[in-house]
């Protein structure tokens, strides 16, 4: 990849903080928009703007058809067969929401008393919490998988913990502090071996790894756009079309209807009846990009940036910045990195602990060097307990990121820890 063009595109990337540049390591928590993007969201802006589906006039008309272009692009970015696999949410939480309300509260009410969800101790609370809800609702058992000593997911627990009352396994695909590629289709297969479903959380594999779900053999997977260069406010899940038949709406109102009486409502097709209300349509253009069958024009979004670049370059790049920042944070007195040391069973989230230093502290001293990072349990409180840590400093790479920056981080950090912690 070409760094110097890649980072011509994100007009952010221009600032400085104080007297120093910006060198910004906090991809994890959201990811800066090229200027493809953003211009595309203008084009949408000034262009097309029409709500979708019902309006029979031009704009309407184009709106839509941008709007289904781009689910047909996300399908086609991560594997999916049909088109109308593809919801567009807000992001990977009311992905796994939907998900969660649908199987517990819906008609198809596949979880009941004494029914078993496997979920593991490295899960975002996005991926926890909704079914520590699930278990108050249903009755259902909540049984965690827990990590190995080098941050990578027990399989032998895991195995045990699937049983014939297994109905639902959840796991995320790359822990959000621990950086840890969990395997994802030996999991999926453990699932379906005991005929349980499997939801994958792909917000922080989605945009750093090939993902395609049939590979994968999921059955849902959510992921979030703003952490792969697209808007905030919009993201996908993914399910299995059989599934998502049966199941049961999220939201209720106009446009995931098919007919409504006074005593009932007729839900709409896929990928419809899970999209009440008006949806983001500039933002789900913005995600998948879109063409205009009328012009030929091209609205550049998220998902063909990536593409271009190739995901197992993007892949390669992090793996490569990844490897030089865990050697460098290792050899600074007094600092713990956290999760796998092989570059290759981690992504580019890399978090560490100062011994005699708290995190937020940490974290401010290296803004003042232009560095941007996270701080805190990273939204997940129950990994930092079985970390035994109160938080973590969280450095995370993408795409616009340089070696440079980590050399400049590493220098930055260890001066800080030298002179001003010590």
């Amino acid at each position: 990849m070409n760094l110097a063009e890649i980072r011509a595109d994100f007009p952010i990337l221009e600032r400085r903080i104080g007297d120093r540049p910006l060198i910004y390591f906090d991809n994890a928590a959201t990811t800066h928009k090229p200027r493809q993007v953003l211009e595309t969201i203008q084009a949408f802006y000034t262009t097309y703007n029409a709500n979708i589906h019902r309006s029979p006039h031009r704009l309407g008309q184009e709106a839509t058809e941008l709007y289904d272009d781009a689910r047909r692009n996300v399908a086609r970015f991560i594997g999916a067969e049909w088109p109308e696999e593809v919801i567009f949410v807000r992001g990977a939480t009311e992905g796994i929401n939907l998900v969660a309300y649908s199987l517990a509260l819906g008609g198809s009410r596949r979880l009941r008393p004494g029914d078993e969800v496997v979920v593991t101790v490295m899960e975002h609370h996005s991926n926890l919490v909704i079914w520590q809800k699930v278990r108050d609702w249903c009755g259902v058992t909540l049984k965690v998988v827990d990590i190995r000593e080098d941050g990578t997911l027990d399989m032998r627990q895991m195995r045990e913990a699937i049983t014939a009352r297994t109905r639902l396994v959840c796991c995320t695909h790359v822990s959000n502090v621990l950086g840890t590629i969990n395997p994802v289709q030996e999991t999926g297969e453990l699932a379906h071996r005991a005929s349980a479903l499997f939801l994958v959380d792909g917000a922080q594999s989605v945009p750093h790894l090939p993902v395609n779900v049939r590979e994968i053999g999921c059955d849902f997977l959510a992921f979030s756009g703003h952490k792969m260069l697209a808007p905030m406010g919009i993201g996908a899940l993914y399910g299995r079309r059989d599934l998502l038949e049966e199941m049961s709406p999220f939201l209720y109102g106009g446009g995931m209807v098919a007919d409504v009486s006074l005593e009932e409502a007729v839900w709409n097709a896929l990928p419809w009846k899970f999209e009440g209300g008006t949806p983001n349509v500039c933002g789900a253009v913005a995600l998948g990009g879109a063409t205009d069958r009328r012009t030929g024009r091209h609205l550049e979004g998220a998902v063909d940036y990536l593409a271009r670049l190739g995901m197992e370059a993007v892949r390669a790049h992090e793996r490569a910045l990844t490897a030089r920042a865990l050697e460098g944070l290792r050899a600074i007195e007094g600092v713990r990195v956290y999760g796998p040391l092989d570059p290759e069973q981690r992504s580019g989230v890399v978090a560490f602990s100062v011994a005699w230093s708290d995190a937020h502290l940490v974290a401010q001293l290296l803004n003042d060097e232009g560095v941007a990072v996270r701080s805190g349990e990273h939204c997940g409180f129950p990994l930092a307990g079985r970390l035994a840590v109160e938080g973590t400093v969280r450095a995370s790479f993408y795409v616009y990121n340089t070696m440079d920056e980590v050399e400049r981080f590493i220098e930055a950090l260890d001066d800080i820890v030298r002179h001003k912690l010590l």
